[in-house]
C-alpha cells in the first residue's frame, strides 16, 4: 500500500491570506488546471475563495493531453456552468484567451465608461502548483516577465503584470488544499509534478504511473520503453521491463530502478510518451 500523500508547505498558508487580500482588487479570475487531469488539478478552496467573481477555467498544457478527452472535459465543465477553454502556454494562440478576458471584463469596463472613467481591468491567475501559471502569463505578455519552472513552489509571492494600459494580471503562487482526503487525486497530482518528488518513494510513484499509462494506451507505453509483448501490467514488473528495454542497467546487469523512476516521471511530464489524459471525464470515454 503506497504511503499517504500530503504536502502543504508553510508558504501556502501565507499564499491563501495574500490571495484573500488581493481578491478585493481584482475584477475577475483565471483559474488554470492541467488538461491531463482537469478535476484533480483544481483546488476546491480556490473556487470557494473566488466565488462571486467572473471566472475563466483554462485547461492548460492541452498539447500534452488526449484531444478527445479534453473536449469531453470542456463539455462537462460547461454543463457545470463554467466558462472553460483549452490552452497550450508553450505555443498556444493568445488571441482566443485574450478574447475571453475581454468578454469577461466588458461589464466592469462598461460600468466605469458610463461614468466617463477608463478603468484598468485586473485579473488574478490562480491554480495549484506546476499547472503553468507563470508560463501562461509570459505567453500573454510576450516575454519572460514571470519566473517559470517545471518544479512546484517556485512562485512565492504575488506579481502584477501589465498586458496593456488597461489590463493587468496578477501572478499568484500555487496553492494546494491543506488536506488531501482523495488519495487517488493526490497520486495524479504527484504524477504530474504538482507535489515535490522528494517527499515520496519515486520508484513506487513511477511504477504506479507506468501501470496507469499502460492501462490507458499500452501501445504508446510499450513503444516508448521498449517493453516485451507479453508482460505483467504490474508497477514493479513494468519498471524493471523499462530498465531492460531502455538499457537502464547497473554493473552486473542489475536494474537501475532509481534512474528509471526519475526518467519515467520526466518523460511523462514532458509529453514524450504521447498525448495522454490520466483522469477520465465524468461522462466516460
Amino acid at each position: 500500500m503506497p504511503d499517504k500523500i500530503n504536502w502543504y508547505p508553510g508558504h501556502m498558508a501565507k499564499t491563501r491570506r495574500l490571495l484573500q487580500d488581493q481578491l478585493r482588487a481584482v475584477d475577475a479570475v483565471i483559474e488554470l488546471c492541467d488538461a491531463r487531469a482537469p478535476q484533480a488539478t483544481r483546488n476546491d478552496d480556490l473556487a470557494k475563495l473566488t466565488r462571486g467573481k467572473a471566472r475563466i477555467l483554462v485547461l492548460n498544457k492541452a498539447d500534452l493531453a488526449d484531444d478527445r478527452e479534453t473536449s469531453r472535459w470542456l463539455e462537462w465543465f460547461r454543463r457545470e456552468g463554467l466558462e472553460a477553454m483549452r490552452f497550450n502556454s508553450n505555443g498556444g494562440r493568445t488571441k482566443d484567451i485574450l478574447g475571453k478576458i475581454e468578454a469577461a471584463s466588458r461589464p466592469a469596463l462598461e460600468r466605469f465608461a458610463a461614468r466617463g472613467v477608463k478603468k484598468t481591468v485586473r485579473f488574478m491567475v490562480t491554480g495549484i502548483p506546476n499547472v503553468g501559471k507563470s508560463t501562461f502569463i509570459n505567453r500573454l505578455h510576450g516575454s519572460a516577465i514571470a519566473k517559470a519552472s517545471d518544479r512546484p513552489g517556485v512562485t512565492r509571492s504575488n506579481q502584477w503584470v501589465k498586458l496593456n494600459p488597461y489590463l493587468e494580471i496578477l501572478d499568484t503562487p500555487g496553492m494546494l488544499p491543506p488536506r488531501m482526503d482523495d488519495q487517488d487525486a493526490a497520486r495524479l497530482l504527484a504524477y504530474l509534478g504538482s507535489i515535490r518528488d522528494e517527499i515520496m518513494d519515486t520508484e513506487d510513484l513511477a511504477g504506479g504511473l507506468m501501470a496507469l499509462l499502460y492501462n490507458i494506451d499500452p501501445a504508446a507505453v510499450a513503444k516508448r520503453f521498449k517493453l516485451p509483448e507479453a508482460i505483467e501490467p504490474a508497477p514493479h514488473a513494468l519498471l524493471e521491463a523499462a530498465c531492460k528495454g531502455r538499457g537502464w542497467l547497473l554493473p552486473g546487469g542489475r536494474f537501475d530502478t532509481d534512474r528509471a523512476a526519475a526518467l519515467v516521471l520526466d518523460e511523462f511530464r514532458a509529453g514524450k510518451i504521447g498525448k495522454l489524459t490520466i483522469e477520465e471525464a465524468p461522462n466516460g470515454r
